[in-house]
């Protein structure tokens, strides 16, 4: 699988510049992740921030100058004023040390409300990516970055590129690989979309987002020690795969589902699963918007699996899915979210939605999630 534009990217730094004489930009942990993503081709085949040009064509296009397909825009806002002009390099910081370089090509403004409309279908401020958009700063800066170096930062054993990903998947003699996105702790039902893929496939790459996410999801760290009591009691050894993509949610609904396969795509996965409400929040999407947009992108690379709304069904005594069953819905119970988390607020487990190893691990947090 090629990685999306031919080739993975990588940004680092080759040369001993002084950085102390340098302008700089002090980050924020979500930004500095975006710089790491750039810099190890998760973000292939973008080098650095976005100019105007580019971020028009995303908005407008849902591709790269280029006609390259990609639906979200990677820009980095300005957040303070900086005396610079096209062709300086600014120093990047995190935590008072410099991180990365960045050759500043472009300093723009953009009307911050005509992004969110293209984004998220929407201005309104209640929208975690909206209000995320509005927060930052009114000016951006575009330009190629390099890595200077990588700060610990947390979860750093499940954190594999796109270059390592692809050696392992080679190791395993993986040609079809499959990529799941989840931003939730796992219960019957995705356990259910996972395996029925699998069940095509050679491998799984379960590909948890660590990064900021809205108040009442789940925590990272319990995200990823739930992953790991299901993979370790459930799944084949040499089947499962599982490593994080650290950044942000932007809960930007059929554009971010296109945004997330292109992603596992240069981690090497030949499919990307899809299920309903990808990426959703609220009712700002309908609920298989995200599986329809793939069809304005015939030359994505990757082939996505739609995945329609599953259910336990007791007549049928299993888990299925609006295809499979016949029977109408009095019999079916469904994987409801509010009633999990109602649940495992009180230290109870959902029954019949999640595996016991799944609980126990939730349940050893005082509270499991964001708030």
């Amino acid at each position: 699988m090629q990685a999306h534009g031919g080739r993975i990217i990588e940004r680092f730094a080759r040369n001993s510049q002084d950085l102390e004489e340098l302008a700089y930009l002090e980050l924020d942990s979500e930004v500095l992740k975006e710089v790491e993503n750039i810099a190890y081709g998760i973000f292939s085949p973008l080098e650095g921030f976005m100019g105007k040009e580019e971020l028009e064509a995303v908005l407008n296009e849902m591709r790269l100058p280029n006609d390259l397909p990609w639906t979200i825009p990677i820009v980095l806002p300005e957040t303070r004023e900086l005396d610079v002009k096209e062709g300086d390099t600014v120093a990047l910081k995190f935590g008072g040390k410099t991180v990365a370089t960045m050759n500043i090509e472009e300093k723009y403004s953009f009307p911050k409300k005509e992004v969110a409309k293209k984004i998220f279908k929407t201005e309104d401020a209640s929208h975690p990516g909206v209000r995320g958009l509005m927060d930052g700063g009114e000016q951006f800066l575009g330009g190629k970055i390099n890595l200077v170096s990588t700060p610990k930062t947390e979860f750093g054993k499940y954190a594999l590129s796109p270059k390592e990903t692809r050696v392992l998947f080679k190791e395993k003699k993986w040609k079809q690989v499959v990529g799941f996105q989840t931003r939730n702790v796992p219960h019957i039902g995705h356990e259910y979309v996972q395996k029925a893929a699998l069940t095509f496939m050679d491998g799984i790459f379960i590909n948890p987002v660590i990064g900021k996410k809205k108040p009442g999801d789940f925590r990272d760290d319990v995200i990823l020690d739930a992953y790991d009591a299901l993979i370790k009691n459930y799944y084949l050894k040499d089947r499962a795969v599982m490593s994080i993509l650290k950044t942000r949610m932007r809960y930007a609904g059929p554009r971010e589902a296109v945004f997330h396969a292109i992603v596992r795509k240069n981690f090497g996965c030949t499919h990307f699963i899809v299920g309903r409400d990808h990426a959703g929040v609220g009712n700002y999407y309908g609920p298989y918007e995200a599986q329809e947009i793939f069809e304005e992108f015939p030359d994505l690379g990757i082939t996505p699996l739609f995945f329609r709304k599953f259910f336990y069904c007791n007549k049928c005594e299993g888990i299925v899915n609006e295809k499979t069953c016949p029977h109408p819905s009095e019999f079916h119970r469904n994987f409801s979210g509010t009633k999990m988390r109602a649940a495992l607020s009180e230290g109870k487990k959902p029954e019949g939605m999640m595996r016991e190893e799944v609980f126990k691990v939730i349940n050893s947090y005082e509270n499991p999630f964001v708030v």
